[in-house]
């Protein structure tokens, strides 16, 4: 006679006991299930002087009109007389799986005069979006599932000038690596041979560590050997050197994004031409989610744990300073 209330154990199937089956792996399918139910927020900002493609750049990567340039009318455009910060947000779909995507964009970024403090804007706002975060965290009556509107990449944009990096980058890396998740990119790298482009990515990194700017994926953050092994061939490809098109041409008989020129077209999907497939699987296919926890584990709990300690060390009115050296009036004076 069978013994009653013992499970069944299906055929072939292995078990890490003698009891059977129990289903601890079907934690899974309902994580998949009610992650397909809430959708995914991603928010990426594209930082760097105009005329790099970064609208365009944008539109490549998730293959939708999503740059804020995309939606503006050719008369609307125009270089702002200072760092004007505009986010626009999309819903994306593919196969069944849902994302809100933010690109914050910074027209005027670089293209002034004088660009003496151009970062102190873009750090403003990302601490901002932390603060707004913040306080619908610590309400008392706090929402189910809290906006995200904090920043989870930056994208910055080095103009290919086969050189090293501009004094600017070099002040602009240095203040926002401390607070968000920066991925820079030499942009139009078509413009560069081969050679010109090994060498400037070398002088790059280089100047990167000389400045000791610690970019994403961070050497510190690496959870495990798997982690770090797959991090640093991504850190030993940095900067990505990219190409951006929305415009589709017949190579050898199949429809490809690429620039045509004189002598032939730059395929943009072709790692052979550049290296916007890098760029593209280590943005959404492969650190998505590492990038999201690193914002919110890492950057954004700097800054929570700092904000608290301020209310806690400041009980006389005094003006409370952030560790980027900016007055906190200041941090939350900056709107979108």
């Amino acid at each position: 006679m069978a013994d009653v209330g013992k499970t069944p154990v299906a055929r072939n199937e292995k078990t890490n006991n003698d009891f059977g089956y129990v289903g601890i792996d079907a934690i899974l399918e309902q994580m998949r299930r009610k992650a397909m139910k809430q959708g995914f927020e991603f928010n990426i900002m594209v930082v760097g002087q105009s005329g790099l493609g970064k609208s365009t750049l944008m539109n490549t990567l998730f293959k939708s009109k999503v740059s804020r340039r995309s939606l503006m009318k050719t008369e609307e455009e125009r270089i702002p007389k200072t760092i004007e910060i505009k986010s626009i947000s999309h819903d994306i779909e593919e196969k069944g799986v849902r994302m809100k995507l933010t690109v914050i964009d910074t027209p005027g970024f670089g293209d002034q005069i004088n660009n003496e403090n151009c970062w102190q804007p873009i750090m403003k706002f990302i601490n901002a979006q932390y603060e707004q975060y913040l306080q619908e965290e610590i309400n008392i009556e706090r929402k189910k599932r809290i906006p995200d509107s904090r920043v989870h990449c930056c994208i910055y944009f080095i103009p290919p000038t086969g050189h090293c990096l501009r004094p600017i980058d070099i002040e602009f890396m240095r203040h926002l690596s401390k607070v968000v998740n920066i991925v820079p990119v030499i942009a139009k790298a078509d413009t560069l041979t081969l050679e010109e482009r090994d060498f400037f990515k070398q002088k790059i990194r280089e100047d990167l560590r000389a400045n000791e700017i610690d970019i994403y994926p961070q050497k510190e953050f690496d959870e495990d050997a798997e982690d770090r092994i797959i991090n640093e061939k991504i850190r030993e490809m940095i900067p990505f050197a990219v190409v951006g098109s929305d415009q589709e041409y017949q190579v050898n008989g199949k429809r490809l994004l690429g620039r045509k020129t004189r002598w032939g077209t730059v395929e943009v999907e072709n790692t052979a031409h550049c290296e916007f497939a890098y760029l593209r699987d280590l943005l959404i296919r492969t650190h998505m989610q590492n990038i999201k926890d690193i914002t919110s584990s890492i950057h954004y709990e700097m800054y929570r744990v700092r904000r608290l300690n301020e209310n806690n060390t400041h009980p006389n009115g005094q003006q409370a300073i952030n560790a980027n050296g900016v007055p906190e009036h200041e941090v939350l004076s900056h709107e979108m």
